[in-house]
């Protein structure tokens, strides 16, 4: 054999020969990078657990440090002492308070609310979600406004990464296919035909049940949010902020929304309300500036003077001018009609605080939708929701519940340490629908 030709033999020979050598390893890589891959998103979402169990269940009312409807979160087990106590805390606080114990006493006699219990948060939950707040950091937020503000969507990110991977996948599946191809070559075994990307039927297969899978998930999600809106934010016709009003002024929701706590609804206030404070308040003079979400700062004053000409009252002469405009505030909360919800009943006999459906409300500058307000998230609340049931040797709780003389009997002889919504018809459909 010529010299050339021989040594190009070896060559070749050696090079086909690594190639299937390296074969399994090419394969093992390929394996080993998906592994990685959804290794560390399953890493990811354990991490943010805490975080999600936290806003799904404890951000209405607690903030990881600061004093909101509840305590900080932040030291609580310190605070208790005990994590088994705080274990028991969570799942049912009317136990706890009945035990005598002096931390829980005074804690429910300084708040004067009775925090709701969370029977389906396990230990396990619990942990996540002080470990949630003991790493809490407070992000130090860019005045309102600011254009190098971080955008907190990640979206795009993943989408980069997932079409990197999907590249990654096609040039692996080529580089396996060619190294098959050169085997079969140097074995010998006729090789087939490659077939084009778009005429192989197992690409055309995987690629339908891929769309058919991600079509579906997206379908199914614009059905089931059909009707939501949590986190609906619009712009109303006059700036009001609950968080001066509710918050820094300690102004009571019920002395606005008085039919929160006599009726079916809330109600809007009518501008006469508004008017029994400002027909003195003519100006606003709070030491922090009001801004709305999109950055742009808030002449407090001039939203003031908006109430005035709303009212037809002139400031200069302390009079009715007569020349009134209603205000067209635009509605956030919206049920299907034939939903049946009374704010009384919740309010009034369930004692459930504002914030438990409308989040913190007293640190919202412009009002948004805070909870979906799905059937869902109602039944979940009415099965872990106790109610406060009246007794009849202390005299204390609720008389709306003292018909139901079998739960106070169970609740005598301890078949039963608390009743639930649920327990009380609170699931039923007739309850809410017509």
């Amino acid at each position: 054999m010529h010299p050339v030709k021989e040594m190009y033999s070896f060559f070749n020979t050696d090079i086909l020969e690594l190639m299937i050598h390296h074969r399994s390893i090419v394969k093992d890589t390929f394996f080993s990078l998906f592994f990685l891959t959804f290794l560390s998103l399953g890493f990811t979402a354990s991490a943010q657990d805490g975080k999600t169990l936290f806003n799904n269940n404890c951000a209405s009312c607690h903030h990881p440090v600061k004093d909101g409807t509840g305590p900080a979160l932040k030291g609580a087990e310190q605070r208790v002492g005990s994590k088994d106590l705080l274990y028991k805390w969570v799942h049912n606080p009317p136990g706890v308070i009945a035990s005598g114990n002096p931390y829980f006493a005074s804690l429910f006699k300084q708040r004067g609310v009775m925090m709701t219990p969370f029977a389906s948060l396990t230990e396990k939950d619990i942990d996540a979600i002080l470990k949630y707040v003991e790493d809490f950091k407070a992000p130090t937020a860019p005045p309102p406004g600011d254009p190098n503000a971080p955008e907190s969507d990640n979206s795009l990110l993943y989408g980069i990464l997932t079409l990197i991977l999907a590249v990654i996948t096609l040039i692996l599946l080529q580089v396996n296919s060619n190294l098959k191809k050169l085997s079969d070559d140097r074995e010998g075994v006729p090789a087939a035909e490659p077939v084009p990307f778009y005429r192989n039927k197992a690409y055309i297969a995987t690629l339908a049940v891929v769309l058919f899978v991600v079509g579906g998930y997206y379908t199914i999600q614009g059905a089931i949010g059909l009707g939501r809106n949590k986190d609906y934010q619009p712009e109303q016709p006059v700036f009001y902020s609950h968080k001066v009003h509710a918050g820094t002024n300690q102004i009571s929701c019920l002395y606005c929304h008085g039919g929160a706590y006599e009726g079916k609804h809330a109600n809007i206030p009518a501008v006469n309300m508004c008017m029994n404070c400002h027909m003195a308040i003519s100006e606003y003079t709070g030491t922090d500036k009001l801004y709305r979400e999109d950055g742009t700062e808030v002449n407090g004053t001039a939203e003031i003077q908006k109430i005035y000409a709303a009212s037809g009252w002139d400031p200069k002469v302390k009079k009715y001018t007569g020349k009134a405009a209603p205000i067209e505030w635009i509605k956030i909360h919206n049920l299907p009609d034939h939903v049946f919800f009374s704010h009384a009943q919740h309010t009034r006999a369930g004692k459930v605080q504002c914030q438990t459906c409308h989040g913190p409300i007293q640190e919202m500058t412009e009002v948004k939708q805070f909870a979906d307000l799905s059937m869902g998230w109602c039944i979940n609340c009415h099965r872990e929701s106790k109610v406060q049931f009246f007794n009849q040797e202390t005299g204390e709780g609720n008389k709306f519940y003292s018909v139901y003389e079998k739960f106070h009997n169970d609740l005598k002889s301890h078949k039963v340490d608390s009743v639930t919504v649920e327990m009380i018809g609170g699931t039923e459909c007739q309850k809410c629908h017509y």
